[in-house]
This record gives structure tokens, C-alpha cells and sequence, in this order.
């Protein structure tokens, strides 16, 4: 039965029950953590043979590069041909470099504020404040970069076709202060939502009052797919050619890793751009490193063999990943859908669920679920600021805990969602 239908009596009495049913969970002291998400053990051990795939081989690379010393600044050949691949971008257009494309991100807004962009004014010389454009609900770190540079965070709903392209057109066009938009574009953190087409050319043609504005295009889960048919997979068009053709080339910084591909800590990461922005970056990295790791980027090389390789390997993710998603899922389904009481996206790729409870009780299921022993995101951590205007979205990561602990969080968030909507629900009745 729907809550919003329930007489008084029988609300008092659902709370009543669900009341009961938590203390019995607090009782067990679980210690369960669907907080980030991470890859889990079984994730981890696919790639273990990368460790070996060094082994009695001599670390040059196809050029004559040796990957054990300095030089080769933007990545080895292989390694470019690799990722350029995964992220559909021409091979002379991208920078191979260490671990985490969080790192190239902050060193992108940080590159930004000190010498600007492709000449443009540093934006920490502006008179003014700089302006980032943040759809949401959103990625934490993200708004975390920005936040930490001081730059005021405008937030952009999102819909099932990506973000209100009507609101970021308003933005970008007409206030010349407003310098980016961050962008999870496939599989997007946290609703696993994929950009339309029309939205995708309409980020390529939006007409920027600044002329140092870029798209912050996160493709953190592009080849992240839950399903191994096409047709169950979602596909995106390429922004990079989309960009040319509307006559914006340069409007673009697309980043990628194989944090959740191979080892998160143990990755490569990347950023393909237009030539003029390439050449722009490789000044700062000419005097911010020697290059990075090359003989990280040998050793993914041998272990994937090429992209084909790659593909299969987020097959063996998939098969691990697919049956997680599915209990999160199932279990909504069943205990709560009959409520009406929350809403929730059924992604087909990345890492996470988007959960809508009713408004104003996000930080209250967090809360209840925190003191029965299972770690969530914390509420309003989509949002930049960590304010939620409407206390209602929650990040659920079902990739890290192993199946049984899975399920019996699961148990433990449907059985705080209803009683602190009960709770809601009583207290406007009063």
C-alpha cells in the first residue's frame, strides 16, 4: 500500500513495526560499507596478470623508447594508441599520464587559475569570481576541485538525456565569468545516465561569452558497460569531432583512466584535447615532470595486447559487477516500489544508483543507516557544497561489498527508507 494513503492509524503502526525491525538490526552491530565505489577483490584479481606481463621482456618501447628512463612526455606510442582508442580520439591528440585523471582534472583547473588558458588571463587575475556550471546530482570530487579554488559552483539539474542544455546555454553565453562544466557524460556519477545526442551537440555548439571556456568531459565509465550486447549497452556521439564540426575545437578537455579497469591505485590516466590545447599543456609538463611512468604504460600495453583486449577484460568486470546491481535493484523493487515512497535510475553501465528518496529525508536514512552499521555516501554529497536543496538524493555503491554483505545492507537501507519516511510523513500529519 502506498504510505501517502495510509490512514494515521496505520502509519503510527507501520512506524511502529519498522521501529522494532531497526532496533533488532542495530542489535547485530553490522559493519557493512556501501560508502565509495570501489572494485572489489574479485575486480582486483582479473588484473593480476599484469604483474606479470613484464616478466623476461625487454622494457623497450615499439620506438626505441626505454621505458625504464627519463623522457617521452606525453606517453609511449603503445600506450597513446591504447587509451585513444578507449576514449575514440585521434592518437596525436592525447597525454598519456600516471595514475588518476582526478590528479589531470586539479591540474587542469590549478594550470587554469595560475596561467590561464591558451594564452587567456589567469583566472585568479580576473576581477570577479570564476564560475563553474555543475550538473547534478554530481560527482563529490569534482565539486571538491573547484571548491577548493574558490570557485562559486552553479548547480544544473539533470535529466534522463543529461543536463537542462536550456539553463547551461542561458549560463555560458551570457556571463563571461562562467569558465567550465564538469561532465560525467556515459554512465554518469551517481544516476548512470548516458548524454543524448541533442545534448551532446549542443555542448558542441554552445556560444561562450568567454573565450576561455571549456567542457570538463569526465569519461570516467565509457567502456564501464554491465551487459556485453551492443544493444543493451548505451553508446554516446564523440564530443571531440562533435565540437569541430560546430566550429569549437578547442572547447574540450576529455579525461580518462583505467582506475576501474585494472588497479585504481596502479592505473593510467589521460587527456585528449584539440592540438592547440595539447600544445598549451605540454608547456606546463615540460617543466612539471620528466614524463610518468612508462614502464606502468608498457605493462598495461602487454597485458590488454590492444583495445580488443581491453573489451574483454570489462567482460570479466561486467559478469562480476552485473548480479550486484541487479540485487540493489531487486530488492527496490520489491520492498519498495509498492510504497511510493522513493525513486531510483536502472543504469546499464558505471558504478553507481541513483536513489530519490521523498524530500527532506535523505540525511535521516543516511543517519539511521550510519547507526545500524552500514556506511552510505553522505547525503548531499552529489551536490556542490554538500547542500542538497531538496534532501532527497543518495549514492548507492553496490561494487565493493561481496554478495552477502550486499544483500543484508541492502536489507538494512529499505528498512531505514521506510521508517524515516514514516517518520516524515507522520510529523506533516501533525
Amino acid at each position: 500500500m502506498l504510505y501517502k494513503t495510509m490512514s494515521d492509524e496505520e502509519l503510527f503502526n507501520e512506524r511502529e513495526k519498522l521501529t522494532k525491525e531497526y532496533d533488532e538490526i542495530c542489535a547485530k552491530n553490522l559493519q557493512l560499507d556501501m560508502s565509495r565505489g570501489k572494485p572489489n577483490t574479485a575486480q582486483l584479481d582479473i588484473s593480476m596478470g599484469m604483474m606479470k606481463g613484464l616478466a623476461d621482456s625487454p622494457l623497450v618501447g615499439e620506438d626505441g623508447v626505454d621505458c625504464r628512463n627519463y623522457g617521452t612526455l606525453d606517453g609511449i606510442i603503445e600506450a597513446k594508441r591504447l587509451l585513444s582508442a578507449m576514449i575514440e580520439c585521434p592518437i596525436d591528440n592525447i597525454i598519456i599520464y600516471g595514475n588518476s585523471s582526478l590528479n589531470v582534472m586539479y591540474d587542469t583547473v590549478s594550470r587554469s587559475m595560475t596561467h590561464g588558458v591558451c594564452g587567456s588571463t589567469p583566472w585568479m587575475k580576473l576581477d570577479g569570481t570564476v564560475k563553474f556550471l555543475c550538473p547534478v546530482p554530481g560527482y563529490d570530487r569534482h565539486f571538491a576541485i573547484t571548491e577548493f579554488f574558490g570557485i562559486e559552483m552553479i548547480n544544473i539539474p539533470m535529466d534522463s538525456n543529461g543536463p537542462d542544455m536550456d539553463l547551461v546555454e542561458k549560463y555560458v553565453s551570457s556571463d563571461p565569468m562562467v569558465k567550465g562544466i564538469w561532465c560525467v557524460p556515459k554512465y554518469s556519477n551517481p544516476s548512470g545516465i548516458t548524454y543524448s545526442d541533442e545534448v551532446v551537440r549542443r555542448f558542441a555548439a554552445l556560444k561562450p561569452a568567454a573565450e576561455d571556456f571549456r567542457i570538463y568531459w569526465d569519461n570516467a565509465y565509457c567502456i564501464h558497460h554491465l551487459f556485453d550486447e551492443p544493444e543493451n549497452q548505451d553508446h554516446i556521439l564523440e564530443i571531440l569531432d562533435e565540437c569541430a564540426k560546430a566550429g569549437n575545437p578547442d572547447m574540450v578537455y576529455k579525461f580518462c583512466s583505467t582506475s576501474k579497469v585494472t588497479f585504481p591505485g596502479s592505473g593510467i590516466a589521460a587527456v585528449a584535447a584539440s592540438k592547440k590545447n595539447i600544445d598549451f599543456i605540454k608547456k606546463q609538463l615540460t617543466i612539471q615532470t620528466i614524463g610518468h611512468d612508462k614502464v606502468n604504460q608498457l605493462r598495461h600495453v602487454k597485458f590488454f595486447g590492444g583495445f580488443d583486449g581491453m573489451t574483454e577484460h570489462m567482460k570479466r568486470h561486467a559478469a562480476i559487477l552485473r548480479p550486484k546491481f541487479k540485487t540493489v535493484l531487486d530488492t527496490l523493487e520489491t520492498e519498495i516500489a509498492p510504497l511510493g515512497i522513493a525513486e531510483w535510475t536502472n543504469p546499464r553501465g558505471g558504478y553507481f544508483i541513483s536513489l530519490n528518496t521523498m524530500d527532506g529525508c535523505a540525511k535521516r536514512v543516511v543517519e539511521l543507516c550510519k547507526n545500524a552499521g552500514v556506511k552510505l555516501t553522505g547525503a548531499g554529497a552529489t551536490y556542490p557544497y554538500g547542500k542538497d536543496p531538496h534532501d532527497s538524493n543518495i549514492r548507492i555503491a553496490p561494487t565493493y561489498p561481496e554478495s552477502d554483505e550486499l544483500k543484508a545492507a541492502c536489507g538494512v537501507l529499505v528498512t531505514c527508507l521506510k521508517l524515516a519516511s514514516a517518520e516524515k510523513l507522520i510529523a506533516e500529519r501533525s
